[in-house]
């Protein structure tokens, strides 16, 4: 048999180490709030995460309601911890997780007393992830944006406007809705003034009429009335560029178009496009 007292004293010293190292990792494993989320009753777990929740801590949170969901997938503790969770993960910055959880909430509860906030928090994951869209096309040609993210969350707003018009949400709705109609609008009228600045007038017309039928009553409705003017008459299409102008004339008698101060004059361009240098 090796005695003890025969080890060499740098082995002595490694074994204390990794016991002691092990027992921390023990500690830390059972103890705290890992054990915690694995031995608490249903509503206590809710209580944590709600509590973490409110005080703005959305990454524990999510631990709390994720486990709370895995220990007890049925009742109405799970169907809430559902909800506080995609919230949770869309508060974190994490919409790839986010969305897939409030789409399977409202599959899976389509009568639940909250399904208007979740169809609402649904939209807002994708309105805040495409937020400032716009001014992101900057250096690069803006006709290869996706607009997929922005496009759905206004269909999802929308969605809620449809279903729940009495929703606390739907005034909030509604506004974003206008919001992202002018923003769409706007990237329709950049895409435009790129086509027309390189003489693509076919291109630049068919996008003034495809922003005033897709967003009507955005705010750049006159903008979209004079690029059809002025692709057209450099289309040699008169009659078209003359009635194009008729309706500017009538309901935005002020638009720089009728003066010949757009799209050339500078500031103007340059209102919408975020290209360096001025239409030549």
């Amino acid at each position: 048999m090796i005695r003890l007292s025969g080890l060499p004293r740098f082995f002595l010293f490694l074994a204390l180490a990794l016991s002691l190292g092990g027992c921390k990792t023990v500690s830390g494993w059972f103890g705290d709030k890992q054990a915690e989320t694995e031995t608490l009753p249903v509503d206590q777990l809710y209580a944590q995460g709600k509590m973490l929740r409110e005080k703005g801590d959305y990454e524990r949170a999510s631990k709390y309601f994720q486990r709370l969901v895995a220990r007890f997938p049925y009742g109405p503790y799970s169907e809430q911890a559902q909800l506080e969770l995609a919230y949770a993960q869309y508060k974190t910055g994490k919409p790839e997780d986010a969305t897939p959880a409030i789409d399977r909430f409202i599959r899976t509860y389509p009568r639940h007393q909250y399904i208007d906030y979740a169809y609402y928090l649904k939209a807002l994951i994708n309105f805040d992830r495409d937020v400032g869209f716009v001014s992101r096309i900057a250096g690069r040609d803006p006709s290869a944006r996706d607009l997929a993210g922005p496009i759905q969350s206004y269909n999802d707003f929308n969605e809620v406007l449809r279903r729940f018009p009495n929703s606390r949400y739907a005034p909030d709705a509604r506004q974003r809705m206008v919001h992202l109609r002018n923003e769409l609008a706007r990237y329709e009228m950049i895409v435009g003034l790129y086509y027309l600045r390189r003489g693509a007038y076919v291109s630049a017309a068919n996008r003034g009429k495809y922003l005033i039928e897709t967003y009507p009553q955005s705010q750049y409705d006159g903008d979209a009335v004079a690029l059809m003017a002025a692709s057209y008459g450099a289309l040699g299409e008169k009659q078209l560029s003359d009635d194009a102008r008729r309706v500017l004339e009538k309901n935005y008698p002020q638009h720089p178009y009728l003066s010949g101060d757009w799209p050339k004059k500078k500031g103007a361009w340059r209102q919408l496009n975020p290209f360096q240098g001025e239409l030549k």
